[in-house]
């Protein structure tokens, strides 16, 4: 059973079994979220759910490319996103519903590099400029033999 363009699954509704479905996140998707280090991309994600009676195991891969922002030059790059992950919750009168498309976020995002820097030679050429100008080549005073 594939079912496509649902992102938000009631679990209260859904027939016991294994269910697949198909998550996209798009540039829209990544503007809407706000303090987000993803700037824009494109991620699509398969999803199979196997809800049981009280529990419910949820393996989830996402891949794409989302651009975030170079710490050194400060203009967007690329960063491809491949993950899995496998989540098993049971089921609570609270946690009634499950929003895939937040899931997949939550995978890419977990999965960009902490320093996020082009290749070399990759940055703004007018930013590496700047950085040279302002670099200190001056020894610090405690290197100072």
């Amino acid at each position: 059973m594939s079912e496509n363009n649902h992102t938000i699954i009631d679990l209260k509704r859904l027939p016991i079994g294994v269910h697949q479905f198909d998550v996209e996140l798009d540039d829209d998707f990544f503007a809407a979220q706000e303090k987000s280090e993803i700037l824009s991309g494109k991620v699509v994600g398969q999803a199979t759910l196997n809800l049981r009676e009280e529990d419910y195991l949820l393996n989830i891969a996402v891949r794409g490319t989302v651009f975030v922002v170079c710490d050194r030059c400060l203009d967007p790059m690329p960063v491809d996103i491949d993950a899995d992950d496998e989540i098993v919750e049971s089921i609570e009168s609270g946690d009634e519903c499950l929003d895939l498309s937040w899931l997949a976020y939550e995978i890419a995002s977990i999965n960009i590099p902490i320093v996020h820097c082009h290749q070399a030679g990759e940055c703004n050429q007018q930013m590496e400029l700047l950085l040279h100008d302002h670099l200190c080549d001056e020894p610090e005073p405690d290197e100072i033999v």
